[in-house]
This record gives structure tokens, sequence and C-alpha cells, in this order.
């Protein structure tokens, strides 16, 4: 039987497919773009049939019903990595959080997300029978695949067919049903780049030289960071989030893959997230190719591209540099993600970098300043990149440099970098507490 044969034979409606699932049924379904959004709607419907449905994914962009208050027991949702939707829906109690490193992803999913169904918005099938993950189901969709005994695919025709190794895809004959309906795919919107994000990406363009490949975190950050980078020459992209910064670098040539030692001439990533443009980039490029995240973020992976340069936002860090990017106090706010990944990854490369940026303070509610650099974090505070992985430090104020370095040289550093507003407080503070 060939692959259109096996097509119609799987081919159910979404709402055939929705009802497949049964009580205590472990679902896993890719984030952000590649949401089956229709498959999932339908699955809300039913609810009240069904007990103890955990819906397992991370950083979701729509805000689907089941989330709501009165679906906690039915559906249950467990999210890997807190976007601004499950921040927003955190409250009505229906949201459990696991953050872990990107590389272990792989590690994970066979033994802790042990997902019984897998389900995942695809592309139309090429003439082989494949069908692409699009712009986000690489990042660990061949792995729950693998493991998962039910798996169903919505096809749309909107997902981007995105080329990658062989876990990019999956084939007509490897799952259990298929359903049809079109959507919109979900966009992150761009936020405008602040004049401060502007200064401390100026501050870090001076230390990529020509040739380098980089990493570029999400955010208005990494959009300044690709405006600086438009006269930089022979750059490549190895990177967890393929964002809209890097698509404006490629048309302009500016990014071409040339001098990568590994992977020359491609842009390597895992997935994407970001505007419709960003998408339609993706969509049959051939200069773009997926791999699962575990491959992507590998530290080791990593290390093998020459002048490998890691930038990710950051929240804070205390005096010696220790970097908290995931939460405020005990409030969980994003994941660990690929961050310290990528910062050992860069420790690895011959020439390599990394960066670690945030605007030196937060403006409370009432309009009064509060320093991002501390003498010590909060309690609850999250470290997420350890002091004795960390390379630069970056603010609007400039970068301080801590590798290797004392603890008083360190805490200098911290100092020269901090707002003027707060430096006499923390340098008093750290001589109390015999910093220096």
């Amino acid at each position: 039987m060939n692959w259109q044969e096996l097509y119609k034979q799987k081919l159910v409606s979404v709402e055939e497919a929705a009802s497949v699932i049964k009580s205590n049924d472990r679902v896993w379904y890719p984030a952000s773009g590649s949401a089956p959004v229709d498959f999932i709607n339908a699955l809300s419907k039913r609810y009240q049939e069904l007990e103890n449905v955990t819906m397992l994914t991370g950083l979701i962009l729509y805000p689907f019903e089941y989330l709501k208050p009165g679906y906690k027991g039915h559906l249950n949702h467990h999210t890997l990595f807190m976007g601004p939707v499950e921040r927003k829906m955190f409250d009505f109690g229906n949201v459990e959080v696991t953050s872990y490193q990107f590389a272990s992803t792989d590690w994970l999913t066979e033994n802790r997300i042990k997902a019984n169904v897998f389900v995942a918005d695809v592309s139309p099938p090429d003439e082989n029978g494949n069908m692409s993950y699009g712009v986000l189901g690489t990042f660990n969709g061949h792995t729950v695949a693998k493991f998962a005994s039910t798996v169903i695919v919505q096809v749309n025709s909107k997902q981007p067919y995105v080329y990658g190794g062989p876990e990019a895809f999956i084939n007509v004959k490897d799952v259990t049903y298929i359903c049809e309906k079109d959507h919109d795919l979900a966009v992150l919107p761009q936020t405008p780049v602040t004049d401060i994000e502007k200064t401390i990406a100026s501050h870090i363009i001076p230390y990529i030289e020509d040739g380098s490949t980089i990493q570029i975190g999400i955010g208005g950050l990494g959009n300044a960071i690709g405006f600086f980078l438009e006269n930089h020459k022979d750059l490549g992209i190895h990177t967890e989030m393929f964002v809209d910064s890097m698509v404006a670098l490629a048309e302009k040539g500016v990014v071409n893959g040339s001098k990568k030692t590994l992977h020359p001439g491609e842009i390597s990533c895992s997935f994407g997230i970001g505007s419709q443009k960003m998408y339609d980039f993706m969509h049959k490029n051939k200069m773009l190719k997926t791999y699962p995240i575990s491959y992507i973020a590998d530290e080791t992976v990593i290390g093998k591209n020459d002048k490998f340069v890691s930038i990710n936002n950051a929240l804070m860090s205390d005096l010696t540099g220790q970097i908290c990017s995931e939460s405020l106090g005990f409030d969980q706010f994003s994941g660990t993600g690929g961050q310290l990944n990528f910062v050992r990854g860069a420790s690895r490369s011959l020439g390599g970098k990394s960066f670690l940026a945030f605007r030196s303070v937060a403006e409370k509610k009432d309009g009064t300043l509060v320093s991002r650099i501390t003498t010590a974090l909060p309690p609850g505070s999250v470290i997420t990149t350890p002091r004795t992985d960390v390379h630069y430090i970056v603010t609007e104020f400039g970068v301080a440099e801590l590798k290797g370095k004392s603890i008083p040289a360190r805490v200098k550093e911290m100092i020269r970098i901090a707002h003027p507003d707060f430096r006499d407080q923390l340098m008093k503070e750290a001589k109390e507490h015999r910093l220096l």
C-alpha cells in the first residue's frame, strides 16, 4: 500500500481524533507555532468526560480554554518553559512547571514526560509521504513519537515545510491518525527595541568578530544585536531558537555560514518563534535546517563551532556574578532553557565568548527604581548560570568580564556596571559582608 492510500485510511475528523484521548493519558504537543490548535480546542470541549489527562508542552502562545478554572483535574497543563500565556494563567492553578536544561530533553522525554499520546501540527506530506514538524516540532517530536503508543497529526497547509535531519519529519506510515485543519500560526509580537537595549547591544558588538557563529536569545535585545551586526561579515548561526533579527541578517548576506566549522553554509537551529515573516523565511529554505534540541544544545556540539558567541537575557545578578534568569523570587517567570548549555558550549569553543545581559534597574509600580545587581539575590531566586560559568555580564553601563577573576575583582566589575544611583550602597554592603 502506498503512502497516499495509507493517508486516506488514517484520515479522520478533528473531533474524531480528539475522541481518542481517554482518562489518565499523558499528551505531548509541540509549543507555540506548532501547536495543533484545533485538536486541542476539540479536546477541551470533552473535558467533563475525562479525568486526570496531563497536557505537556512549553511556551504556548494560545490561551487555550482548558487553562481556565474548572478544567483542573480533567485536563491538567504541565509546561517545560513558562511563556507569557502560562504566566497569565498561572494563578488559575492549572499550570505545573518543570525547569530543566534543554540539552537533556531526550532524557526528560523518555524518563519524565512519558507521553503515551503525541499530537503535532505538521505540513502536508511531500512526494515521499514525509510531513515536516514545521517551525517547532523538531524540538523533541521524533523522540516523543518513538515512545508514544498513539501518534496523531493535524495537517495544516499553513505550517511551513522546514528542512532538517531525519528527525525533522514524520512519515504517514508512522502515525496512527491524521486529521486536517488549517489555521494561522501563533506569532510572538515584536516589541520595539528600546534605547537601553540598543546601548547594551552596542557594548557587545565590538566583541563579535567577523566569521563568528552566534546564538541570540529572544526579545528586544536580540533584535538590537541584529541591527548592530549589519556591517559584519560571514557570520554563522547555531542556536536553539531562530528569531526575527536573524532573518534580516540572512537576507542582507551578513549571515552566510561560510566560516562555520560545524555545518558550514547553513543556519542550524531547533525551532523558530517570531513573526509570520520569519515563518515564511523558514518555509522550504535550504539554507536553514532544524535539529532536535538535545543535539543543538549539547555543549560538546556547540563547542565544535569556532568563535562561538552566545548572547542571552537575564533578570538579575548578585555582586559575585550569580545569574538569575528564570524567577522573580519564588515566582517562576520562564525556564532554564538552553542558557547554561550555550554558556558552557561557548567556553568549549576556540575563541568562544558568552554574554548575559540585562537592564541595570527595574521599575516598580510606584515608579521607583530597584537595582538588578544586588549584594545577595532575593530569597527564592533561581541560579540559572553559576558564577563559575559566567564570562561577560552586560548592562547599559558597560561590560563586566568575570571569567577566572577573584571575588573582590568580580565585585568591583559588577559595581562598575551597576546604575550610578546604587553604586555607593553596593560598595558599602560589599565591604560590610567582607566581599571587598
